[in-house]
């Protein structure tokens, strides 16, 4: 049986066109499918477009929208493929991985590095599988996927494990901490030893509010104190996302030690997340990352920076106090982390 896919076109490359400026979202979704007419073979298809925009403006009040096209019409599709521009598609893929939870139904990522009418472009590749995927059932007839995910050039990646990794290449996406979830080579094929699958009995129950009072804060060698106090005393902020060294490593200067403790006693969640794209926080392993823990920092284990700053967007929106979302944002919600 033909299955019945929702679209969601939020605009991106995949939607651009030359205006003289640069690139910029200019085709509908109607417009959009209209150059990939191979489509109709593949699943009957409906289009919503909450918004059209570059994905570098795209903000949490968007990932609402999209999340509530999917809630509002999550009983009517067997499946949903959001065409969104790459630059924060892994964002906006490990938001919806959290605010989707109860999810039984395959939400697939997708869009290009060159718009839809150039020449040699990858989007339309990339429609036609990410419709595929949305399509593609088990052989008891269940969703093949039942998660938030990014298909793009030769893989299908977990939402909240993936990366952007190149600003030119048709493969721009990688998850470093967990294999890919299908290649998609002469076939499509699926690890479905990989794939999540809900618990049984359970039902979509969306969580569609975000508190953006989250900051990232990047370490480098050479921080001073003066650039650093006011990222972590600046009252807008709730929590923050510390991007360290190494295996969860950050200087050991009292300044910084006091600062970081002084922070998490203020009331602040302060979470650390590796900045090597491979590998996770280990905060025994040196005296330099047990620091930090020592400090009351959380280890943010093997999470991409991408999903640690939507979940603790997440975490906030649900109204949990700072204690709660520290302890909440250590276990795993959707597959976004090894403990």
């Amino acid at each position: 049986m033909r299955k019945n896919i929702l679209i969601i076109a939020t605009g991106g490359t995949i939607a651009s066109m030359e205006d003289g400026r640069g690139l910029a979202p200019a085709l509908t979704g109607a417009e959009l499918v209209g150059y990939v007419p191979e489509i109709n073979d593949v699943c009957d298809f409906e289009i919503v477009q909450p918004m059209n925009i570059d994905s570098t403006n795209m903000r949490p009040r968007d990932w609402l929208r999209i999340a509530a096209a999917i809630r509002e019409r999550y009983d009517a599709f067997d499946g949903f493929v959001v065409l969104h521009g790459t630059d924060t598609m892994a964002y906006t893929a490990s938001a919806l991985s959290f605010m989707l939870p109860g999810l039984a139904k395959p939400v697939v990522l997708t869009g290009s590095q060159l718009p839809i009418g150039e020449i040699r472009e990858d989007g339309t590749e990339n429609l036609i599988t990410a419709l595929q995927i949305a399509a593609a059932r088990t052989e008891a007839g269940a969703p093949m996927v039942q998660e938030v995910t990014i298909s793009f050039g030769r893989h299908l990646w977990r939402g909240n494990r993936a990366t952007k990794v190149s600003s030119t290449n048709f493969g721009a996406f990688q998850s470093f901490n967990y294999p890919p979830l299908a290649d998609m080579d002469l076939h499509i094929v699926f690890r479905e030893r990989l794939l999540a699958r809900p618990a049984a009995g359970g039902s979509l129950a969306p969580a569609l509010s975000m508190d953006d009072a989250v900051s990232v804060v990047f370490l480098y060698p050479g921080i001073t104190e003066a650039v650093l106090r006011p990222q972590l005393e600046s009252k807008a902020v709730k929590a923050v996302v510390l991007r360290t060294f190494g295996a969860g490593n950050a200087p050991t200067e009292s300044w910084f030690t006091e600062l970081i403790t002084d922070t998490v006693r203020a009331g602040k969640v302060v979470v650390n997340v590796t900045q090597c794209p491979a590998g996770g926080v280990e905060e025994k392993r040196y005296a330099t990352g047990d620091a930090l823990a020592r400090s009351g920092v959380v280890s943010g284990y093997d999470m991409t920076c991408e999903a640690a700053l939507t979940k603790l967007m997440h975490l906030f929106g649900q109204g949990l106090t700072a204690a709660e979302v520290a302890a909440a944002v250590a276990r795993p919600l959707a597959g976004e982390m090894t403990v």
